[in-house]
């Protein structure tokens, strides 16, 4: 694997599958006798743990039958423009951040989860439009949404990640715009499967 990842890729978030895969070729790697029990149990809890190429290609390093792992090459746009009636549209995996977003939604829903994002710049602009549909914004740590510009006639805005005194922040997203009776939601990312099967605590 090393060699594949240019240095300004080792930065870029992983998925789950990504994960995943990384995850199987270190237990056939121990099954071929290339890595004891001791260094697969470790291998593992940072291969599962990891968020960026970079953490994925240390634990392959010194394998020399790996495969690199495919690096996506997402690019950020000025505007993105997203719209559903009563549908779903998500934003999640690897994918880059623009500098503004208009989300239009009537009665369905829309998630943008920030977790994996490629981040791009330190700000985006968030215009939202409202009607009976909900809003969820996934925020990892170093990512904040100041929604304090919103207008809200009986719909709802729940904050539930509220950054500590002092946080750094990566990306601010400044949500502007209207709800009529529906809302927006900003919460952390929640515990993978492997997170609550390791018993790790929640993000």
């Amino acid at each position: 694997m090393s060699g594949d990842l240019v240095p300004e890729r080792r930065d870029l978030r992983v998925s789950h599958e990504e994960r995943d895969a990384v995850a199987e070729k270190l237990r056939v790697a121990a099954g071929d006798g290339r890595l004891t029990m001791e260094e697969l149990d470790q291998r593992l809890e940072v291969a599962l743990a990891a968020r960026t190429y970079g953490e994925l290609e240390a634990v392959l390093r010194d394998l020399p039958a790996a495969p690199g792992v495919a690096t996506p090459t997402p690019v950020s746009k000025e505007l993105v423009q997203l719209k559903t009636g009563s549908g779903q549209i998500r934003r999640d995996g690897v994918w880059a951040v623009p500098r503004r977003m208009e989300v239009e939604i009537g009665s369905g829903h829309a998630i943008l989860d920030f977790t994996q994002a490629v981040l791009t710049q330190p700000t985006m602009e968030l215009s939202v439009a409202i009607g009976s549909g909900q809003l969820l914004l996934i925020v990892p740590p170093g990512v904040a949404a100041d929604v304090d510009s919103v207008t809200v006639r009986s719909g709802s805005i729940r904050q539930r990640a509220r950054l500590e005194p002092g946080a750094p922040v990566d990306l601010l997203v400044t949500v502007s715009g209207s709800v009529k009776s529906g809302s927006v939601v900003v919460r952390r990312p929640r515990r993978s499967f492997w997170d609550w099967l390791r018993r790790r605590p929640r993000p």
